[in-house]
């Protein structure tokens, strides 16, 4: 997987209740690890879902590979995928580990190949889909043997790390150039935090350019701080205590979509 660039001028997102964020400025370089950090309901995944195109900022601009946004939101879409979005991504608790893999698999293939590869012989498409499924898996260092019943394990039974590994092998198996995760070190030890970062720097070792939100951001990470910066308290003030509602009807709009 290859990695693309990333860019920001200004970029901001306001709905309704006020603006989720508002000046967000960086460049990154393909392969970059991005890391979104600030306080809860300051317009964290907001924010990584409007650079990923499921979103669509009403100020400033930014740039995903070749495609700008807020207008190629599509090429962009083709270009990304999120992982650990709650309200977007959820894994479903009753499913097992293979169900959702298989499930995600053929999703790609019927929404997200190409019509050539549909009309392969179907042995040849299963085949492909295996492939896709171990080599996403192996990046997302999930391994199911060593899961209390292999694939038959239901995602209710998963440890949190695990549920993470899983969420970012769903995302891996479409290929994305751009990978967005949110939440990253949420409810996590320091020596599960320390093993989340370790493995998103080995997606953007090899190639993926990864935007990652979280509480607090590793020293080598390109930090993007959406805490407000206006300059007038009365208005900070408001923004935050409308980010968290402004973010829950936002996710809920994306999760219709």
């Amino acid at each position: 997987m290859d990695g693309i660039a990333v860019a920001a001028e200004g970029l901001g997102l306001k709905g309704p209740r006020g603006w989720a964020f508002r000046g967000i400025t960086f460049e990154a370089e393909p392969g970059s690890l991005i890391a979104v950090e600030g306080p809860s309901g300051t317009g964290r995944t907001c924010l990584l879902l409007a650079l990923t195109g499921r979103m669509k900022a009403t100020e400033g601009t930014a740039t995903v590979g070749g495609a700008r946004l807020p207008k190629q939101l599509g090429a962009v879409r083709r270009l990304s995928a999120v992982a650990h979005v709650a309200g977007v991504t959820d894994l479903d608790p009753a499913l097992t580990v293979g169900e959702h893999l298989r499930e995600r698999a053929l999703l790609q293939r019927r929404f997200g190949d190409s019509l050539r590869a549909l009309l392969r012989p179907r042995a040849e498409r299963a085949n492909e889909a295996k492939q896709r499924i171990d080599v996403a898996l192996a990046a997302a260092g999930l391994d199911r043997e060593a899961l209390p019943k292999g694939s038959r394990t239901a995602v209710r039974d998963l440890e949190r790390l695990e549920g993470l590994r899983l969420s970012l092998a769903l995302a891996l198996i479409g290929r994305p150039k751009l990978l967005g995760v949110d939440d990253v070190d949420l409810k996590l030890s320091d020596a599960e935090r320390a093993e989340a970062w370790a493995l998103l720097r080995s997606l953007t070792a090899a190639g993926t350019t990864v935007v990652a939100v979280c509480s607090e951001a590793p020293e080598d990470a390109l930090t993007i701080s959406t805490e407000q910066k206006t300059g007038q308290k009365t208005e900070q003030k408001t923004e935050q205590k409308t980010g968290q509602k402004e973010e829950t009807d936002a996710l809920a709009a994306t999760g219709r979509a």
